[in-house]
Protein backbone atom coordinates (compact mmCIF):
# COMPACT_ATOMS: atom_id res chain seq x y z
CA UNK A 1 0.00 0.00 0.00
CA UNK A 2 2.03 3.28 -1.36
CA UNK A 3 2.50 5.78 0.70
CA UNK A 4 1.34 9.46 -0.73
CA UNK A 5 3.66 10.32 -3.71
CA UNK A 6 3.48 14.71 -2.74
CA UNK A 7 3.23 16.10 0.63
CA UNK A 8 3.64 19.66 2.04
CA UNK A 9 5.53 20.61 5.03
CA UNK A 10 4.15 24.38 6.47
CA UNK A 11 7.16 26.34 7.07
CA UNK A 12 5.80 29.93 6.94
CA UNK A 13 5.21 30.84 10.33
CA UNK A 14 7.36 34.22 11.68
CA UNK A 15 8.45 32.16 14.43
CA UNK A 16 7.41 34.50 17.20
CA UNK A 17 8.22 32.49 20.23
CA UNK A 18 11.57 31.75 19.35
CA UNK A 19 12.71 36.16 18.88
CA UNK A 20 15.62 36.67 18.48
CA UNK A 21 16.54 34.00 17.70
CA UNK A 22 14.08 33.95 14.45
CA UNK A 23 14.94 37.38 13.69
CA UNK A 24 17.48 37.00 11.21
CA UNK A 25 17.10 32.94 10.28
CA UNK A 26 13.88 31.32 9.76
CA UNK A 27 12.31 29.31 12.45
CA UNK A 28 12.75 26.47 9.80
CA UNK A 29 16.14 26.65 9.64
CA UNK A 30 17.34 26.87 13.59
CA UNK A 31 19.47 24.00 14.21
CA UNK A 32 18.93 20.45 16.06
CA UNK A 33 22.03 18.12 15.77
CA UNK A 34 23.74 19.91 13.17
CA UNK A 35 21.15 20.09 10.77
CA UNK A 36 18.01 22.74 10.00
CA UNK A 37 14.78 21.48 11.88
CA UNK A 38 12.95 21.26 8.43
CA UNK A 39 15.07 18.39 7.39
CA UNK A 40 13.60 16.08 10.06
CA UNK A 41 9.99 15.96 8.40
CA UNK A 42 11.92 16.25 4.59
CA UNK A 43 13.55 13.36 5.89
CA UNK A 44 11.16 11.30 7.38
CA UNK A 45 8.67 12.01 4.24
CA UNK A 46 11.19 11.05 1.81
CA UNK A 47 11.92 7.85 3.96
CA UNK A 48 8.24 6.83 3.50
CA UNK A 49 8.32 7.20 -0.21
CA UNK A 50 7.22 10.51 -1.13
CA UNK A 51 8.84 12.05 -4.67
CA UNK A 52 7.42 15.99 -4.32
CA UNK A 53 7.75 18.09 -1.13
CA UNK A 54 5.62 21.84 -1.06
CA UNK A 55 7.23 24.36 1.03
CA UNK A 56 5.24 27.21 2.23
CA UNK A 57 7.22 30.32 2.35
CA UNK A 58 6.77 34.00 4.36
CA UNK A 59 8.98 35.06 6.83
CA UNK A 60 13.05 34.91 5.35
CA UNK A 61 11.55 32.57 2.42
CA UNK A 62 14.51 32.67 0.06
CA UNK A 63 16.98 31.88 3.21
CA UNK A 64 14.72 28.72 3.20
CA UNK A 65 14.68 28.45 -0.93
CA UNK A 66 18.72 28.87 -0.68
CA UNK A 67 19.13 25.88 2.22
CA UNK A 68 17.07 23.52 0.39
CA UNK A 69 17.35 23.99 -3.45
CA UNK A 70 15.56 21.45 -5.50
CA UNK A 71 15.65 18.47 -3.28
CA UNK A 72 17.87 16.28 -5.14
CA UNK A 73 20.12 15.89 -2.59
CA UNK A 74 16.86 14.49 -0.12
CA UNK A 75 16.42 12.44 -2.86
CA UNK A 76 13.12 14.63 -3.55
CA UNK A 77 11.73 17.31 -5.89
CA UNK A 78 10.96 20.68 -3.64
CA UNK A 79 8.64 23.13 -5.16
CA UNK A 80 7.83 26.20 -3.32
CA UNK A 81 4.63 28.55 -2.34
CA UNK A 82 5.72 32.14 -1.50
CA UNK A 83 2.64 33.67 0.52
CA UNK A 84 2.19 37.06 1.11
CA UNK A 85 0.41 37.77 3.65
CA UNK A 86 0.77 34.84 5.70
CA UNK A 87 -2.13 32.28 4.93
CA UNK A 88 -2.08 30.15 8.35
CA UNK A 89 -2.24 26.37 7.82
CA UNK A 90 -5.48 26.05 5.71
CA UNK A 91 -4.79 29.03 3.14
CA UNK A 92 -1.49 27.47 2.94
CA UNK A 93 -3.34 24.16 1.61
CA UNK A 94 -5.29 26.07 -0.36
CA UNK A 95 -3.11 28.10 -2.24
CA UNK A 96 -1.17 25.29 -2.87
CA UNK A 97 -3.74 23.24 -4.65
CA UNK A 98 -1.89 23.82 -8.46
CA UNK A 99 1.29 22.13 -7.15
CA UNK A 100 -0.16 19.25 -4.57
CA UNK A 101 -2.93 17.96 -7.63
CA UNK A 102 -5.71 16.34 -6.70
CA UNK A 103 -4.83 12.82 -5.13
CA UNK A 104 -3.76 12.20 -1.40
CA UNK A 105 -1.09 13.55 0.15
CA UNK A 106 0.81 14.17 3.41
CA UNK A 107 1.09 17.34 6.24
CA UNK A 108 3.87 17.96 8.24
CA UNK A 109 4.60 20.88 10.73
CA UNK A 110 8.56 22.33 10.33
CA UNK A 111 8.17 22.71 14.49
CA UNK A 112 8.06 19.55 15.33
CA UNK A 113 10.28 16.19 16.14
CA UNK A 114 8.82 13.20 15.87
CA UNK A 115 8.78 9.24 14.28
CA UNK A 116 5.50 7.80 13.71
CA UNK A 117 5.49 4.88 11.16
CA UNK A 118 3.82 6.67 8.10
CA UNK A 119 3.56 3.30 6.18
CA UNK A 120 1.11 1.89 9.06
CA UNK A 121 -0.49 5.58 9.22
CA UNK A 122 -1.23 5.53 5.65
CA UNK A 123 -2.75 1.63 6.12
CA UNK A 124 -4.97 3.07 8.58
CA UNK A 125 -6.03 6.13 6.95
CA UNK A 126 -7.06 3.69 3.97
CA UNK A 127 -8.58 1.09 5.38
CA UNK A 128 -11.48 3.47 7.44
CA UNK A 129 -11.64 5.63 4.09
CA UNK A 130 -10.39 8.75 6.19
CA UNK A 131 -11.04 12.29 5.10
CA UNK A 132 -8.14 13.30 6.74
CA UNK A 133 -5.96 11.02 9.58
CA UNK A 134 -3.70 12.90 12.18
CA UNK A 135 -1.25 11.55 14.21
CA UNK A 136 -1.98 12.10 17.95
CA UNK A 137 -0.99 11.06 21.27
CA UNK A 138 -2.16 11.06 25.08
CA UNK A 139 -0.79 13.77 26.89
CA UNK A 140 -1.00 15.68 30.11
CA UNK A 141 -0.89 19.05 28.29
CA UNK A 142 -3.20 17.64 25.99
CA UNK A 143 -5.46 21.02 26.12
CA UNK A 144 -2.10 23.42 25.55
CA UNK A 145 -1.79 22.09 22.10
CA UNK A 146 -5.26 21.89 21.32
CA UNK A 147 -7.59 18.67 22.40
CA UNK A 148 -9.27 16.27 20.43
CA UNK A 149 -11.54 13.05 21.64
CA UNK A 150 -11.57 9.73 19.86
CA UNK A 151 -13.75 6.70 19.99
CA UNK A 152 -12.40 3.23 20.76
CA UNK A 153 -12.44 3.14 16.55
CA UNK A 154 -9.95 6.22 16.54
CA UNK A 155 -12.83 8.29 15.14
CA UNK A 156 -12.22 11.82 16.42
CA UNK A 157 -15.85 12.52 17.55
CA UNK A 158 -15.19 15.82 19.38
CA UNK A 159 -12.49 18.65 18.33
CA UNK A 160 -11.33 21.53 20.32
CA UNK A 161 -14.28 20.72 22.60
CA UNK A 162 -16.64 20.59 19.46
CA UNK A 163 -20.07 18.96 19.23
CA UNK A 164 -21.01 19.19 23.48
CA UNK A 165 -23.19 16.11 23.01
CA UNK A 166 -20.99 13.64 22.69
CA UNK A 167 -22.22 10.66 24.94
CA UNK A 168 -19.92 7.84 23.66
CA UNK A 169 -16.65 6.71 25.71
CA UNK A 170 -13.71 9.01 24.64
CA UNK A 171 -10.29 8.86 24.91
CA UNK A 172 -8.17 12.32 25.26
CA UNK A 173 -5.29 13.23 22.42
CA UNK A 174 -3.58 15.79 21.33
CA UNK A 175 -2.08 16.01 17.45
CA UNK A 176 1.00 15.70 16.58
CA UNK A 177 1.48 18.01 13.52
CA UNK A 178 1.69 15.12 11.01
CA UNK A 179 -1.35 14.01 9.12
CA UNK A 180 -2.45 12.71 5.77
CA UNK A 181 -5.43 13.97 3.98
CA UNK A 182 -7.69 12.41 1.42
CA UNK A 183 -7.98 14.64 -1.97
CA UNK A 184 -11.87 14.98 -0.91
CA UNK A 185 -10.70 17.50 1.69
CA UNK A 186 -10.54 20.20 -0.99
CA UNK A 187 -14.09 20.16 -1.36
CA UNK A 188 -14.07 21.54 2.47
CA UNK A 189 -11.64 24.33 2.35
CA UNK A 190 -12.73 27.73 1.35
CA UNK A 191 -10.96 28.97 -1.81
CA UNK A 192 -9.17 31.47 -0.32
CA UNK A 193 -8.16 33.62 2.34
CA UNK A 194 -5.92 33.43 5.97
CA UNK A 195 -7.59 29.81 7.65
CA UNK A 196 -6.84 26.97 10.16
CA UNK A 197 -6.78 23.55 8.73
CA UNK A 198 -7.33 22.80 12.67
CA UNK A 199 -9.23 25.26 13.65
CA UNK A 200 -11.35 26.15 11.09
CA UNK A 201 -12.03 23.06 8.71
CA UNK A 202 -11.26 19.87 11.05
CA UNK A 203 -13.41 21.30 14.02
CA UNK A 204 -16.11 21.94 11.36
CA UNK A 205 -15.65 18.69 9.82
CA UNK A 206 -15.98 16.77 13.12
CA UNK A 207 -19.43 18.73 14.03
CA UNK A 208 -20.67 17.58 10.66
CA UNK A 209 -20.07 13.60 11.72
CA UNK A 210 -17.06 13.34 8.59
CA UNK A 211 -14.64 10.63 8.63
CA UNK A 212 -11.90 12.09 10.37
CA UNK A 213 -9.79 9.72 12.46
CA UNK A 214 -6.57 9.92 15.26
CA UNK A 215 -3.58 7.29 15.27
CA UNK A 216 -2.26 6.77 18.01
CA UNK A 217 1.80 7.46 18.13
CA UNK A 218 3.63 6.59 21.46
CA UNK A 219 6.96 7.54 20.63
CA UNK A 220 9.05 10.37 21.04
CA UNK A 221 7.57 13.79 20.29
CA UNK A 222 8.61 17.23 20.85
CA UNK A 223 7.30 21.03 20.11
CA UNK A 224 9.78 23.10 18.56
CA UNK A 225 7.82 26.43 18.68
CA UNK A 226 9.67 27.94 22.22
CA UNK A 227 13.10 28.08 22.77
CA UNK A 228 13.29 26.21 26.24
CA UNK A 229 11.83 22.91 23.76
CA UNK A 230 14.25 23.83 21.74
CA UNK A 231 17.15 23.48 23.87
CA UNK A 232 15.63 19.88 25.00
CA UNK A 233 15.17 18.60 21.82
CA UNK A 234 18.77 19.86 20.99
CA UNK A 235 19.81 18.02 24.09
CA UNK A 236 17.71 15.07 23.18
CA UNK A 237 19.58 14.93 19.45
CA UNK A 238 22.87 15.66 21.01
CA UNK A 239 22.37 12.61 23.81
CA UNK A 240 20.45 10.39 21.40
CA UNK A 241 17.46 10.01 23.18
CA UNK A 242 15.87 11.06 19.60
CA UNK A 243 17.76 9.19 16.78
CA UNK A 244 15.30 8.36 13.99
CA UNK A 245 16.45 5.94 11.07
CA UNK A 246 14.91 8.29 8.82
CA UNK A 247 18.11 10.52 9.06
CA UNK A 248 20.53 10.46 6.79
CA UNK A 249 23.88 12.35 6.54
CA UNK A 250 24.07 14.87 3.52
Amino acid sequence: MRFPRKAMILAAGLGTRLRPLTDATPKALLEIGGRPMIEYPLCMLAAAGVEEIVVNLHHLGEAIREALGDGSRYGVRIRYSPEDPILDTGGAIAKARPLLGDEPFALANCDALLDPDLGALWQFHVERRALATLVVRADAEAERYGALDCDDAGRVRRFLGKPVGVSDPLERRMFCGVHVLSAEIFASLPRGGVFSITRDVYAALVVRGEALYGFDYGGYWRDLGTAPSLATARADVAGATFRPAYLKSY
